[in-house]
């Protein structure tokens, strides 16, 4: 399996274009895209009409970034280049490239104004992907505000929708410091040592109630047997 490295050199100044080298085998040189400047403008300018749908929450990338391939290759066969036909994942890997120097251009203009970035690609970009999302939102409404769907969705009351209440928090019990556990531990000791000695104080209250019915028993059977015994005398 080959490997195709694509490395992109900038040079100190974030501005300049990119230069992209790609190390191939020399067999399948002839296959690989090169990246010119046609065909880097007809990325850039597709990719920016079909924003709104990268943009979207849900939405299947490979199958977008199919589509930007097909578009960028018919324009390159408009411009009666045939030769090698871009592929999906390409369009992908050149546009992650120049969206990381778009970024530090953006930088760049923000520290040093905007007349201080020259790279080529910057003001298309930053018309689309510089915007904030008021912005869109704004503009969204601007080109509604004179159909049917904008003047309904004018017309229309909305009932808004407030947050519930915060439901108060119960209140934590602290937690006791060891001191007081122990303190605790100690005490339920005492309790259980108290019910026992209570306890065995009453078995040996009915050990010697029990023993004194049993004395009152015996000199009672030996008076009764002295007093027969004179009787029979």
């Amino acid at each position: 399996m080959e490997v195709i490295e694509t490395i992109v050199i900038q040079s100190t100044e974030v501005e300049e274009r990119e230069t992209v080298v790609c190390s191939v085998d020399t067999d399948r040189s002839k296959a690989e895209f090169i990246w010119t400047l046609q065909a880097t403008w007809h990325l850039v300018n597709t990719r920016l009409e079909m924003d709104p749908a990268f943009d979207q929450p849900v939405c299947k990338k490979k199958k977008l970034w199919e589509t930007v391939a097909e578009k960028v290759n018919a324009k390159l066969r408009e411009s009666e280049v045939t030769d090698v036909t871009v592929k999906a994942y390409e369009c992908d890997l050149k546009w992650r490239n120049m969206l990381a120097t778009y970024r530090k251009n953006s930088e760049r203009a923000k520290r040093l104004g905007a007349s201080s970035v020259h790279w080529e690609f910057f003001k298309a970009m930053n018309e689309t992907l510089g915007k904030s999302r008021e912005e869109i939102e704004a503009q969204r409404r601007a080109k509604l505000s004179g159909t049917r769907v904008g003047k309904a969705i004018a017309s229309k009351r909305f009932t808004p929708i407030l947050p519930n209440p915060p439901t108060a928090a119960a209140p934590c019990s602290t937690a006791r410091p060891p001191q007081d556990v122990l303190q605790l531990y100690m005490e339920l000791q005492e309790r259980k040592m108290n019910m026992w000695a209570q306890q065995k104080a009453l078995e040996e209250r009915k050990i010697e109630a029990i023993n004194n019915l049993a004395q009152a028993i015996s000199s009672l059977a030996e008076k009764n047997s002295t007093q027969m015994s004179k009787e029979g005398h």
